[in-house]
């Protein structure tokens, strides 16, 4: 797990009123929304006594309360009131918890749960779809008992969809001719590595589905990453349509993920405008309709994934890859194995086995370290430990 991106956080619609607990990279976080509705997220452990802050309550001055003891923290994560000292006296400078960069986005709040000044942060994946009105988007969360890095390396996986997914390729029947070394590298940037390839297009089973493409000839799908924890796959039906899907992980722990499924698609009734007046009544309602269909095939296509992950050995990355046998069709997962190296070397990657053993011994917890404190020294919990920064 790594320091210095941007995670999902929660759906925008689903944070109302009342603080939420969240956790990601095996830290507890509290997200909120001030009295101008705008959403923050800070570090749940009170500096005080260490109570969690999402117990506590919204206060109408924009602050969070805490449940045991009253202190009131703003959105910058700064105390502004403890009662057992008076209104008058001003509290001392470490009564403050870590407070992080926070964007709504796509329909998600993201928070940028690490320290680096705003000009050296990653960005949030780029979404080109976002700003095109010929593509509509679904946006669903579901949760997945397994690491998030083997989730990220199977959907970089091409060879798996013959055997996995029946709707995607021909179930096996053609092993002959089902052949993964054709890679076209797309979207590679400092960031990530993806790649697109073309391939007969699988039996249509589904009558539903029979009203986006014709049966046979060619399809594109690829797939790539953005960072440790953002995904791209395009399933292009032609050179005109398709579905694009963006991912936004949160570790939450080593065994447990949650996912953000965010899915484009320019197909189907969206375009039914020339249908006259008519075609505007039930454009909604058509639309609707899609939408569910799309979501209900979304959640099928990743459970049929996660029957196979949750079986797994070993559980998390195997740290040598001598201890997989790998094949031309894995490149892309080895590309992004070295950018999760090349972030490593950053000094930005949480040391697992020292996290470990503080929650073993439970009295000692941690920080994820926010931007301010490369300004201030002033603070109660300890950065998470980090394996060193590369000196070369």
């Amino acid at each position: 797990m790594y320091i210095n991106f941007w995670y999902p956080i929660v759906l925008c619609k689903d944070l109302g009123a009342l603080p939420q607990k969240v956790r990601i990279l095996s830290h507890d976080f509290v997200v909120f929304r001030d009295e101008q509705g705008t959403p923050a997220v800070l570090s749940d452990t009170c500096g005080h006594r260490g109570a969690s802050l999402s117990a506590g309550k919204c206060k109408e001055d924009g602050t969070i309360q805490c449940p045991y003891h009253g202190w009131r923290y703003n959105t910058k994560g700064v105390c502004t009131l403890i009662p057992s000292i008076g209104k008058t006296t001003k509290p001392p400078p470490r009564a403050r918890v870590d407070s992080y960069p926070v964007q709504e986005k796509h329909g998600i709040v993201f928070a940028f749960l690490g320290d680096l000044p705003e000009a050296e942060r990653p960005p949030i994946m780029p979404i080109p779809e976002a700003e095109d009105p010929q593509w509509r988007p679904t946006l669903l969360t579901f949760d997945v008992n397994y690491y998030y890095e083997r989730s990220i390396e199977n959907g970089l996986d091409p060879a798996h969809n013959e055997y996995v997914h029946p709707t995607h390729g021909h179930s096996g029947e053609r092993e002959d001719t089902y052949i993964m070394t054709d890679l076209r590298p797309h979207q590679n940037n400092i960031w990530g590595n993806g790649f697109l390839s073309s391939f007969d297009a699988p039996p249509i089973r589904s009558r539903f589905w029979k009203l986006f493409r014709k049966p046979g000839g060619k399809m594109e799908a690829g797939s790539g990453t953005y960072g440790p924890n953002h995904m791209w796959t395009y399933i292009n039906f032609n050179a005109k349509t398709g579905i694009h899907q963006f991912m936004f992980e949160a570790p939450i722990d080593e065994h447990n993920t949650r996912i953000f499924l965010l899915c484009y698609r320019n197909l189907g009734f969206f375009r039914i405008d020339r249908a006259g007046f008519l075609g505007k009544i039930f454009k909604p309602f058509l639309n609707r309709l899609i939408d569910k269909k799309i979501d209900q095939r979304n959640m099928v296509i990743a459970m049929q994934d996660v029957k196979v992950i949750n079986n797994l050995k070993p559980t998390l990355t195997p740290p040598l890859r001598t201890r997989e046998l790998m094949m031309p069709a894995d490149r892309v997962i080895h590309e992004y194995r070295d950018k999760l190296l090349s972030f490593e070397e950053r000094g930005w990657r949480i040391d697992l086995p020292a996290l470990r053993k503080a929650h073993e011994t439970g009295d000692v917890i941690y920080a994820i370290p926010s931007p301010e404190r490369r300004q201030l020294n002033t603070w109660v919990l300890e950065n998470v430990p980090l394996i060193a920064k590369s000196e070369a």
